[in-house]
C-alpha cells in the first residue's frame, strides 16, 4: 500500500493505494494536525484491514502552503519512512500524486523530503 499526504492546508488530504484500489478521504484538522495526524492515519490504514507494515511508499506534497502545516507532515512522514524503512518522495504541482506514484513505482527514494513554503517564513519577532 502506498500513502499519499497533502499536509498543506487547513484540509488535509489522503490517499491510499493498494494495487488497483484507490481509497481518498480528508480530514479537516485545522490545529488539531500535531495531535491527530498518527491516529488519523492509523484509523484510516484499519478502515482498509491494513496496517503500517503493510505500508510500501510514501509520497507527500511539499509545498508550497502552510508553515505549520507542511511542518508537522513532512515530519511526521519522513519519520514513519525511516522507521518503517520504506521510500518516500516529495512533489509540487497539480499533479503531485501522478509524480510521487510515478516516482516510487519506480523505485526512487528521496529519504528525507523538506518543505517548500513558497516563501520566507514570517517569524514574528518576541515582544520581550
Amino acid at each position: 500500500m502506498i500513502i499519499l499526504l497533502d499536509t498543506s492546508t487547513p484540509e488535509c488530504r489522503l490517499t491510499l493505494i493498494d494495487g488497483d484500489q484507490r481509497y481518498e478521504d480528508s480530514w479537516t484538522a485545522d490545529r488539531t494536525l500535531a495531535d491527530k495526524l498518527i491516529g488519523y492515519l492509523r484509523e484510516q490504514l484499519k478502515a482498509q484491514n491494513k496496517t503500517w507494515q503493510d505500508v510500501t511508499g510514501i509520497g507527500v506534497f511539499k509545498g508550497p502552503g502552510s508553515f505549520t502545516g507542511l511542518r508537522i507532515g513532512l515530519t511526521v512522514m519522513n519519520t514513519m519512512a525511516d522507521s518503517l524503512e520504506i521510500p518516500i518522495v516529495g512533489e509540487t504541482g497539480d499533479n503531485w500524486k501522478e509524480s510521487a506514484l510515478t516516482r516510487l513505482t519506480s523505485g526512487q527514494n528521496d529519504k528525507l523530503v523538506m518543505p517548500l513554503y513558497g516563501r520566507e517564513a514570517n517569524i514574528t519577532k518576541p515582544r520581550k
